[in-house]
């Protein structure tokens, strides 16, 4: 397979072949809009398929602000000689209608990115690609991490909702519970009921109600003794989730549903709905649970 049948056909204008005859127009005059990268290549070069692939992932992932020309030397060695391309691959970048910067050999990724980074400065960062990965650092107990990429986004974003509700949750498991509150209340007016957020107050509410609800060696000694004690199962439940007993939680609520739907006005099915705000949809706690209570209610 040669570097013609590499190109992505969703690059459309972003990634083509040149000619000696078009390299006016795609190229010089192109650059004076954006940047382009030449890639001198031929398809007897083993290196030169290796960094294809490469050149248009990063062409790619700027969204349009790089033009990536593919020229074939065997076809048009007359344009390499003009540029003094001595091995390949080559890629040379133009900026302006100008010859700015060339580079030789199949370099791996990063040094293609700080390549280009160079060229033109180093790509904006991705607010919803960086949330992604400070949720699942805070999943892992990576607190510290965590915070450092939720304050990138909001140095991008600075009223991004997601990460101030990641940063409030951050601090919940700090047990700055102060300072939770008030990033959650920064979150503009119109994002109040974003499920992030609304996750994020939920697990407050939780942390704050665990304070109150006793000594859970206590509570386990007393629903032993006493099944039918719903406060003190209730209270339970409260403490299992501050403790990361998520699954031991949803099933001292799902007991009190069981044996008394309705006791203190609904309040085990109403706390068990907000443990499923605080954990998320998608968390296997949460889906267990919910087909349990399902099964419950409509039984």
């Amino acid at each position: 397979m040669d570097q013609k049948t590499q190109s992505s056909p969703a690059a459309g204008a972003d990634v083509l072949d040149v000619s000696l005859q078009s390299f006016r127009a795609e190229v010089v005059e192109e650059s004076m809009r954006r940047l382009v990268l030449v890639d001198f290549w031929a398809p007897w070069c083993g290196p030169c398929k290796q960094l294809g692939p490469v050149l248009e992932k990063i062409v790619a992932a700027r969204k349009g602000q790089i033009r990536l020309a593919k020229m074939n030397i065997d076809d048009y060695p007359q344009v390499a000689q003009q540029m003094r391309i001595q091995s390949i691959p080559a890629v040379v970048a133009f900026h302006n209608g100008q010859m700015l910067d060339a580079f030789m050999g199949a370099l791996p990724e990063s040094e293609v990115k700080a390549f280009v980074d160079r060229c033109i400065g180093p790509a904006a960062e991705d607010p919803e690609a960086l949330l992604v990965e400070a949720q699942a650092l805070l999943e892992a107990g990576d607190i510290d991490s965590s915070e450092a990429v939720f304050a990138r986004i909001l140095g991008v974003e600075p009223e991004h909702a997601g990460a101030l509700a990641g940063l409030a949750r951050v601090q919940i498991a700090r047990g700055a519970l102060d300072e939770a509150k008030a990033l959650l209340e920064a979150v503009p007016a119109k994002q109040a009921n974003a499920p992030a957020v609304a996750a994020a107050r939920a697990e407050l509410a939780l942390k704050e109600q665990a304070g109150s609800v006793g000594d859970m060696a206590y509570l386990l000694a007393r629903v032993e003794n006493v099944p039918t004690d719903h406060q003190a199962r209730y209270d339970l439940a409260v403490a299992l989730n501050a403790g990361g007993r998520r699954d031991a939680a949803a099933q001292e609520l799902l007991n009190i549903i069981k044996r008394e739907r309705g006791w203190n006005d609904d309040a085990a099915r109403k706390l068990l709905l907000q443990l499923f705000d605080s954990w998320g949809p998608l968390d296997p706690a949460t889906r267990a649970a919910r087909r349990q209570l399902s099964a419950l209610l409509f039984s």
